[in-house]
């Protein structure tokens, strides 16, 4: 788990369907005036130079973020995501690339609060660093964010987005998504939960979907990417997916506008498609 960092594959394809979804998330629960709580499980370092770095070393940021950063004919639910990226590069070049934390960061408002956690050393320190003068309104724990979430659920206003995106680079992170949603919907069982996973030809990717559905005690809404065909030799990840429970009663529409969008600009071959499924009592 500790050699994992998140900047390796900053602004990815997964990357832009995570944060489409994000943006979407608060735009719509940041409309009621009650104060909202994010939680991000998985942090990061909070924010990422595509200059220089891990970013740069591999640029898959190229055949994510890249593809759409010039675009002016996209959906107006992928301009609003683009948008926040946009307020992490004022000069109007393609630089940096924000994490989770910072886009809920520029989307939340003075009353609103973010909790993040983040285990791997280094980023914990970068990500204390990156909000050293956000104040009160953003806390940071250098802690398993599968444990930490136990001690913020329920968050003091009863309104909550909880993210959680761990690396799954190890099989047992599919059994502590799912051990740390049991627990969280009976702590608090109206929360907002947002759940990516990746795509990959291993059984425990492919079930963790219907997993999820089976856990969830009402709404929920399932979306995915696929860029490219499964690799023949079994290996690589080719889209990704984020599993909401109990999503706001009209997140499916805008991305219903999205998706097509997002799967004809970063398609790598023919077999890109998007998946959106829910359920709504």
């Amino acid at each position: 788990m500790l050699s994992y960092r998140h900047g390796f594959h900053a602004g990815n394809h997964a990357d832009v369907l995570k944060h489409v979804v994000l943006v979407q998330l608060l735009k719509q629960l940041t409309l009621k005036d009650k104060p909202l709580w994010v939680i991000d499980t998985h942090a990061g370092a909070g924010g990422y130079s595509l200059e220089a770095g891990y970013a740069a070393r591999n640029a898959e940021f190229a055949n994510g973020i890249g593809l759409l950063w010039a675009r002016r004919d996209l959906p107006a639910p992928v301009r609003e995501y683009l948008q926040q990226v946009r307020a992490a590069n004022p000069d109007g070049v393609l630089r940096h690339y924000p994490g989770s934390p910072q886009i809920a960061l520029q989307m939340l408002r003075p009353q609103d609060r973010l909790r993040c956690f983040e285990l791997h050393s280094t980023d914990s320190k970068a990500l204390q660093e990156h909000f050293r003068a956000a104040g009160r309104r953003v806390a940071v724990v250098a802690g398993d964010g599968f444990a930490g979430l136990k001690s913020v659920l329920p968050p003091p206003s009863r309104r909550g987005l909880v993210l959680i995106d761990p690396s799954y680079e190890l099989k047992e992170h599919y059994r502590d998504v799912r051990t740390a949603m049991r627990d969280a919907l009976q702590r608090f069982a109206t929360g907002t939960y947002a759940v990516w996973y990746p795509q990959l030809p291993r059984r425990e990717a492919e079930q963790l979907p219907q997993e999820l559905q089976r856990l969830a005690p009402g709404d929920w809404l399932r979306v995915s990417l696929s860029i490219t065909a499964p690799s023949e030799e079994g290996f690589g990840m080719h889209g990704s997916g984020v599993f909401v429970f109990n999503p706001p009663w009209n997140l499916e529409a805008p991305l219903r506008v999205a998706m097509p969008a997002l799967a004809a600009a970063l398609a790598r071959d023919e077999a890109a498609t998007f998946d959106l499924q829910f359920r709504q009592t």
